[in-house]
């Protein structure tokens, strides 16, 4: 069994071998099934220039959120901002690059990526700034433009089960775009809420599969509300 676990006790186990000016990839949509021990982690590590693959930036002092506060961020790659005062800051002042990419663009872009596919065409994104500089297409009268899939260092992500071997199972909206990046790095991390002995997860119910999945810890997590509103 020793050679198929995949259970790191620490979380500098869980990162080692991440360096400064490494690309890597975190799993989560707003605060939302983030690996929060990992990216904590990160910011203790204090590495630098790093590109940052991800839907968004968390929040100011919480989730990705807390690297901007270290500028370890030297290029975001996301599909949504709004949530970060600090990184609205930074891109302003062009201490941090910033790349939009439309939600279901960036998701396909990481999906290709695990699965060996280069690139692809889709008709988002043409005759607007996303387009600028991408070879265009046409197929059956429509344009098309030509994105590039994504892979990276490091996959940093989030699951709700695993057993010791890195069988993953996600929990409802917690998965987002956890999966996919499972399959895009070539180390890949999953935080996870609990962990369990083989043959005890479902086959049926597995959405990850161990061969994926280079490390797995165990977390604790906070599972912030984002916007938290309440009647008075």
């Amino acid at each position: 069994m020793a050679g198929f676990d995949k259970v790191v006790e620490s979380y500098d186990e869980a990162l080692n071998g991440l360096k400064d000016n490494m690309t890597v990839m975190v799993g989560g949509f707003g605060l939302c099934g983030i690996p929060e021990g990992l990216i904590k982690k990160m910011y203790e590590m204090n590495v630098q220039g790093i590109t940052c693959i991800s839907n968004n930036a968390g929040v100011d002092g919480f989730g990705l959120g807390i690297l901007l506060e270290r500028n370890q961020i030297k290029t975001m790659i996301g599909s949504y901002v709004g949530e970060n005062a600090l990184f609205e800051k930074q891109f302003l002042n062009g201490e941090m690059k910033v790349i939009l990419t439309p939600q279901g663009t960036l998701a396909e872009k990481i999906r290709a990526g695990g699965a060996g596919i280069p690139g692809f065409f889709t008709a988002t994104g043409f005759g607007t700034p996303v387009a600028e500089g991408k070879e265009v297409k046409e197929f059956n009268g429509r344009k098309y433009i030509l994105e590039e899939s994504y892979t990276s260092d490091f996959s940093l992500i989030r699951a709700w089960k695993a057993d010791r071997y890195g069988n993953l199972i996600f929990r409802k909206t917690a998965a987002n775009f956890n999966p996919m990046m499972a399959t895009a790095g070539k180390i890949t991390v999953a935080e996870v809420e609990e962990i369990v002995e083989p043959g005890e997860l479902d086959p049926n119910f597995i959405h990850t599969p161990g061969i994926f999945v280079t490390r797995v810890i165990l977390g604790n997590f906070e599972k912030r509300i984002e916007q938290r509103t309440v009647r008075k």
